[in-house]
């Protein structure tokens, strides 16, 4: 979205939501969407100096010579010392979530707002969202897991004028997070995915979980729709949260959008119908995991709701991709194939992978394991997975933690196993960030 540095600076004062004015110092200049990452600006941008564990305002002159236009600032001397147009806010992150919801405003009332969140899968089911609507809508969505109240707004200022379906995928770590992502971007369909075992010691457990996914649905308008995981049950119950209509989704007999016949190839990539109403349609998905059918079934939904073809929207999730490190198939130059879902881990995502893995054609199936962080109950939770790997009859492979019950490996011997492996072999790669486990896949593929 375009605009000028004096409107937003006449939006933000208007606004006046966190208690200060804006200023603009130094010349009115064209603004073409934001950053808060100097290392990411395009040119036109304005830069957004958070202040966190780094103080973002030590990089704008790095963000200038990358072409950004302007930038904001809660600091007095900046003008002074870089010579460019600067507006002057209180506190640059609160001036960045009232510079998103201004820019929501500016969207025409015929754009639809789709928020979705959930414990597993929201960030595969956005993208799967995103594909499936861009069939037939000019549509936006959030890079990567840009989901917290930094990334929402920039993923809507940064959404071109044009755009009629706008995806958010929306994260919590605690109450009251998502109300207020809503408020910024105004959802009128919110899709919720799976209540499980993420961010529980943040939130109480998993009925706390669902209370803070839910608040999604609480801020739906009556006009709008509630889609909803029906086989989960804690996420089939915040219907009774729903002042919108609501689709239900999943293989359960009373879905509204029904999954039938699932299976998966030797690959563990889903294949299966879907069913709504008297209409069936065929969808064979390109990425591994059964736990993706559900994934695309929200997405199915979601497009019906805004009466898009089921046809035309089973053949674009047919060829659909997700983001990095999401079940993502790599290869080692011995040829193994590696599972790369080393973006993040909790016990239910956890156990959707390792299932693929079981399910996947291989002579020898290996889970390389990194920790669980943020759990309510993480020595239980541990001790459940590696029990599950051996039931699975797979290799574990934990790196960096104990918790397993196996010696771990580091992260320079979790290389040199991968290495090892030849072309009969699959290796799943998952743990939390925290665990690095990126650093383990991308040092052992091609």
């Amino acid at each position: 979205m375009r605009f000028t540095a004096a409107e937003l600076v006449a939006a933000l004062s208007a606004r006046n939501l966190h208690g200060d004015s804006a200023h603009l110092v130094g010349p009115d200049v064209e603004i073409d969407g934001v950053s808060f990452d100097s290392r990411e600006i395009r040119p036109g941008q304005l830069f957004v100096p958070i202040v966190a564990e780094r103080d973002g305002h030590d990089y704008i002159g790095d963000a200038l010579a990358a072409g950004a236009v302007g930038y904001l600032t809660s600091r007095d001397d900046s003008h002074d010392r870089f010579g460019a147009t600067a507006i002057r806010v209180r506190d640059t992150a609160e001036a960045l979530i009232d510079t998103g919801g201004w820019v929501r405003t500016l969207f025409p009332a015929s754009t639809v707002v789709i928020g979705v969140t959930g414990s597993v899968g929201k960030t595969s089911t956005k993208d799967l969202i995103a594909v499936a609507l861009s069939s037939g809508i000019t549509t936006t969505a959030n890079v990567r897991s840009f989901n917290n109240e930094q990334g929402l707004p920039v993923t809507i200022v940064n959404a071109p004028a044009d755009t009629r379906a706008l995806v958010l995928e929306m994260g919590m770590r605690g109450f009251g997070q998502i109300a207020d992502l809503c408020r910024i971007a105004r959802p009128s369909i919110g899709v919720v995915t799976r209540v499980g075992e993420a961010h529980t010691e943040l939130v109480g457990g998993l009925e706390g979980v669902a209370r803070a996914k839910g608040e999604l649905i609480e801020a739906l308008p009556p006009q709008g729709f509630a889609i909803l995981n029906a086989d989960d049950e804690r996420v089939r119950a915040m219907a009774s949260r729903s002042s919108a209509p609501v689709i239900l989704y999943g293989e359960s007999v009373d879905a509204d959008v029904r999954i039938e016949g699932l299976n998966v190839d030797e690959l563990g990539r889903a294949r299966f119908d879907v069913v709504i109403g008297g209409e069936r349609s065929n969808v064979a998905l390109a990425i591994p995991g059964r736990h993706m059918a559900s994934n695309a079934a929200a997405a199915l939904a979601v497009g019906h709701a805004l009466g898009l073809s089921l046809s035309t929207l089973a053949g674009a999730l047919s060829a659909a991709e997700v983001s990095d490190r999401r079940m993502q198939v790599r290869r080692t130059t011995r040829g193994a194939t590696v599972i790369d879902d080393s973006y993040n881990a909790n016990p239910t995502s956890m156990e959707a992978a390792l299932r693929t893995l079981a399910d996947m054609n291989a002579d020898h199936k290996v889970a390389l394991l990194g920790v669980m962080a943020e759990l309510e109950d993480p020595h239980d939770a541990h001790r459940r997975i590696a029990g599950l790997v051996r039931e699975l009859g797979l290799e574990l492979l934990a790196v960096g933690t104990e918790s397993y019950g196996v010696v771990p490996l580091t992260i320079d011997e979790a290389v040199a196993s991968l290495a090892t492996l030849g072309p009969d072999a699959v290796a799943l790669v998952k743990g939390s960030r925290v665990a690095g486990l990126d650093r383990v896949v991308d040092a052992a593929v091609t």
